[in-house]
């Protein structure tokens, strides 16, 4: 046997969403990448670790098993680079964070200056749909996660982080003549939505149901990214967070389209599950946001109040 911690922490991937591309995602290596990790590994054994059933891939019984040891080793291999850091004094450790899409556009400000104090800590941090953030705070996958909507399902504690707008937008090129009623912005032109999913979605879904304009023409993408580039395009509008579209109205790429009841306005949570038992590293971040929260939201967003 000759196999390599990062082809252990490749297969771990691998078992964990079994898919490639998931775990090529994860990892940010291409799915041929993964794809050759993963025979050079299962070379190394006589038994198979993979099955292919369909297009679905999936785990063998000794995969599993062989899964579950390669978390031991590379947990291990943590635990000692944890401990040289904590004998020389460092705080040491890994932050797991699940954050909805919209939110990586206000996580990284509150955790860089912590990072920058801890260099013995770690942060693993995964953006994706709040479906999916939700689902890794339930199956106690991550420390904490980020979301504007609260889970109703979990016992979950909080620290309100900022406020979160959304506001309908349209490409600057759109020409709106006099002032368009809702049943000419909502009907009349395409409206592009994230995917179902998204908490962007649903806030957008439920504005429409309030108003009771059903959209005719409807898009559907499957990134915050993807629709600001198809609205700036003009492929279409959307409902869209403030926070994530400051360049573009600063550029005049997008314009803010005024809405009887817009804009949406919830809160960014830090949440984790009032039954998780907190590691030093997730204490110590939170002792920092305490001190450092209304600091970094001056600092950094106070341009947020202009809108």
């Amino acid at each position: 046997m000759n196999y390599t911690l990062h082809q252990l922490q490749v297969f771990l991937k691998i078992a964990q969403h079994q898919s490639i591309t998931k775990a090529s995602e994860e990892l940010h290596l291409t799915q041929p990448a993964v794809s050759i990790q993963l025979k050079k590994f299962q070379d190394q054994f006589s038994i198979p670790l993979t099955e292919v059933v369909g297009r679905q891939l999936f785990i063998t019984e000794f995969g599993k098993e062989i899964a579950e040891a390669a978390e031991k080793i590379i947990n291990e291999v943590y635990a000692i680079n944890y401990k040289t850091l904590s004998y020389k004094g460092k705080l040491t450790g890994r932050l797991n964070i699940s954050v909805v899409s919209t939110g990586k556009y206000v996580i990284p400000y509150f955790l860089s200056g912590f990072m920058d104090q801890h260099r013995g800590v770690d942060l693993v941090m995964d953006v994706t749909n709040k479906s999916r953030v939700v689902e890794s705070l339930e199956n106690n996958e991550v420390d904490f996660a980020m979301v504007s909507v609260l889970p109703r399902k979990l016992k979950v504690n909080t620290v309100e982080l900022m406020e979160n707008k959304l506001y309908f937008v349209g490409s600057s090129k759109l020409n709106l003549k006099g002032k368009a009623s809702k049943r000419q912005l909502f009907e009349e032109l395409p409206l592009i939505f994230r995917e179902p999913g998204s908490a962007t979605r649903n806030a957008m879904e439920a504005f429409l149901a309030k108003i009771r304009l059903p959209s005719q023409k409807k898009i559907e993408l499957t990134s915050n990214e993807a629709v600001k580039q198809a609205v700036i395009a003009g492929l279409g509008c959307s409902i869209m967070p403030l926070i994530g579209i400051k360049n573009e109205l600063k550029n005049n790429d997008l314009q803010i389209i005024p809405v009887t009841g817009l804009p949406i306005s919830t809160t960014w949570n830090l949440i984790w599950l009032k039954s998780k038992a907190l590691s030093p590293a997730a204490e110590a971040f939170l002792e920092y946001l305490e001190k450092e929260k209304k600091g970094i939201i001056a600092d950094v967003f106070s341009w947020i109040d202009e809108y």
